[in-house]
């Protein structure tokens, strides 16, 4: 059983490592275009913070000291299994998703100067498709981690982010493309076709 715990430790680490890696070369280039529209203070900062602490600093300090040790539970081969395969959809997500955006790709609420609407790709039938892997990889956080707490701050720390910011977020993309986004809200789903 410890070698199972370890090997959804390992996993995790690797998905982290993955989705840095898929998003390090976006994030440098998005640093160097001029914004229109910066919404990324105050409110959006601390929902940031709030899912970094369920996405990364509780699981990384488990796995690192095993606290909290009263939360953990038997690993079971099959929520490995699951995490692997919910993992490998949450870096496939992310990749394609950085890809169809491009330049136009934000860590925050912001907008390029000569923001364009993408509605290609990915983009084609869900809105938000980066909230769609973010839930696969807390999904994988909880199936990979046996520890109630560790496992499953993902699923609590980047809920807080989404069901606050997705609102905002698609009030802003109405204000900048008016009728354009508008079409295209009510041809898409938001994260999960035929679901939401």
């Amino acid at each position: 059983m410890m070698s199972l715990a370890l090997a959804g430790k390992a996993l995790w680490a690797l998905l982290v490592v993955g989705w840095y890696l898929l998003r390090r070369p976006f994030d440098r280039r998005a640093r160097r275009g001029r914004l229109t529209i910066d919404r990324s203070k105050g409110a959006d900062t601390q929902r940031m913070i709030i899912s970094l602490t369920g996405l990364g600093i509780i699981p990384g300090i488990y796995i690192a000291t095993g606290f909290p040790r009263f939360a953990s539970y038997p690993p079971h081969p099959a929520l490995l299994v699951f995490g692997i395969i919910v993992g490998i959809i949450a870096l496939i997500l992310f990749r394609l998703t950085h890809k169809a955006l491009g330049k136009m790709w934000s860590v925050s609420l912001q907008l390029k100067q000569d923001h364009k609407l993408i509605t290609t790709g990915i983009y084609k039938r869900i809105r938000h498709p980066m909230y769609t892997a973010f839930w696969c990889l807390a999904i994988a956080q909880a199936l990979l981690l046996p520890n109630y707490i560790a496992g499953f701050a993902g699923l609590v720390g980047f809920g807080y982010l989404f069901f606050s910011r997705v609102g905002p977020e698609e009030n802003m993309m109405g204000e900048a493309f008016a009728e354009e986004y508008d079409l295209y809200r009510a041809r898409t789903w938001r994260v999960l076709p035929y679901i939401y």
